[in-house]
């Protein structure tokens, strides 16, 4: 039981609390000392709570005021070992939402903030805001399946006017080493090699422009056995498919040449497409209908080999693998491209499909901030933010468990139901066709009718914020 406490803030919902320390107990077991074990599930739970502020004093307050010294040194100062919490995390993760069909989402998310002593800020590009700010930016990755995220990693991205400066990162307590410089591709990289290591369970990894653009990263995809579909810039250079090696002609007294060069040039992305055959597809059901755009595919040959002077054109990359470059065009006419390294036989709509998907970690991103206080942490080291980000990411991950949990049990409840009404069916009245499938029924009027029965004398936090976190966590699957 978590003391003084309910996981919904004030609001007595039989069994919240009980499931919520029944869940947490493999990451308990990890944490090992009785105070942090303590402290663990007061956090997540104020973070899960009432409030517009999840920084620390103002969660203290709520929870119980004697506990602030104990909860900031937990996330600020105590000395433990998040690595087996991540490692938890990924397991739990993969327990919800892996399998073949999930996809691994790499992207990043910026969180604004003031004055230049918190680790990592830094003037640079905000995708929160839409343009460059003082912001910290995290590297993120968002394992999801049937549109349902679950957060996994954030690692914050250090520019180089934090790199450069040793006293600045010893001051924020930054590791030894997360020192060096790094950029976010190298970062995605290296938590991709922690969720392998777990043994995370997904089929592709999806990942914007920002990082598409890198070939290194889609090289270091490859090299790994992984399927991959990511955005890339129109000006993106690659070879007609069937592109072909040759020894150059050389003047009769000029040296002869050691590499074989292409028989045709690179064009960039759109060149390419601009006369592919353009097709309208559908990928899913969204809330106003179908969501569709026109699409065209082509087999090519990525120019992301070693440079090589060809001809009189200068050093030019020579094509590297064979993927599939795709474009999208939307319904204000925007353009947007991108590569997959799918099988040759893929069908242009799964390609689709397999690049929206995409979406759903920005979907995660603005719940955690907007729910979770992701970006309410006010403290300046590089552990105390980690700490704070991981303990997002858990709360985050109890909170899909919970809805899948309930998704599962009204499925079965449902099935049960009409394996019952089917059996008190006489012949007479037995339908001459199949009966259609059961759907799922929508979980927040139970909720919220649940919410009528409900203790408000506890708090502020009543029906409208309850409404707006089921709505946000418990939406029908």
């Amino acid at each position: 039981m978590i003391h003084g406490w309910s996981a919904l803030g004030g609001l007595t919902m039989p069994g919240w609390e009980d499931e919520l320390e029944r869940w947490l107990m493999p990451f308990l077991d990890r944490l090992g000392h009785k105070t942090r074990q303590r402290m663990c599930p007061l956090y997540v739970a104020g973070l899960i709570g009432p409030g517009d502020r999840k920084s620390v004093q103002p969660m203290a307050e709520r929870l119980a005021a004697s506990n602030y010294d104990q909860l900031h040194h937990f996330i600020a100062d105590g000395v433990w070992n998040a690595t087996p919490l991540e490692t938890e995390l990924l397991n739990q993760a993969d327990r919800l939402v892996g399998g073949s069909d999930a996809v691994l989402v790499i992207d990043d998310t910026s969180l604004p903030k003031k004055g230049e002593r918190s680790v990592g800020v830094a003037a640079q590009y905000a995708s929160a805001l839409g343009k460059t700010a003082n912001c910290q930016t995290l590297v993120s990755l968002t394992l999801a399946r049937g549109e349902v995220p679950v957060m996994v990693a954030l690692r914050l991205f250090l520019p180089d006017s934090w790199t450069s400066d040793m006293p600045r990162l010893k001051r924020a307590r930054v590791p030894v080493e997360h020192r060096t410089p790094r950029s976010k591709p190298e970062i995605a990289l290296a938590e991709i090699d922690r969720a392998m290591a777990a043994k995370v369970r997904f089929g592709c990894v999806l990942a914007d422009a920002g990082y598409g653009l890198s070939a290194p990263f889609r090289q270091g995809l490859t090299e790994r056995g992984l399927a991959w579909a990511v955005g890339i810039p129109r000006h993106q250079k690659v070879y007609p498919v069937d592109v072909k090696l040759i020894w150059p002609i050389t003047k009769a007294r000029s040296k002869p040449r050691k590499h074989h060069v292409p028989d045709i040039l690179s064009i960039a992305a759109e060149q390419m497409l601009a006369s592919a055959k353009w097709k309208t597809v559908s990928w899913r059901s969204g809330t106003k209908g179908r969501l569709k755009a026109r699409f065209a595919a082509l087999r090519v040959r990525t120019a992301d080999g070693p440079p090589q002077r060809i001809w009189d054109k200068g050093q030019q990359h020579l094509p590297g693998d064979e993927a599939w470059l795709i474009g999208e065009q939307r319904a204000s006419g925007e353009k947007k491209y991108y590569l997959a390294n799918l099988p040759a036989a893929t069908d242009l709509r799964t390609l689709a499909a397999t690049i929206k998907a995409r979406w759903i970690c920005e979907q995660a991103h603005q719940q955690l901030k907007e729910e979770l206080g992701l970006d309410h942490f006010e403290g300046r080291s590089w552990q105390g933010l980690h700490r704070h980000a991981l303990m997002t990411m858990i709360a985050y991950a109890f909170l899909q468990h919970h809805r899948l949990a309930y998704a599962g049990r009204k499925k079965k409840n449902q099935r049960a139901s009409a394996s019952t009404n089917h059996a008190r069916r006489t012949s007479r009245h037995r339908r001459s066709h199949p009966s259609a499938a059961v759907s799922a029924v929508p979980i927040l009027p139970i909720l919220l009718q649940k919410l009528a029965a409900m203790d408000l004398a506890a708090g502020p936090f009543v029906k409208p914020r309850f409404e707006a976190l089921a709505l946000t966590h418990f939406t029908q699957l």
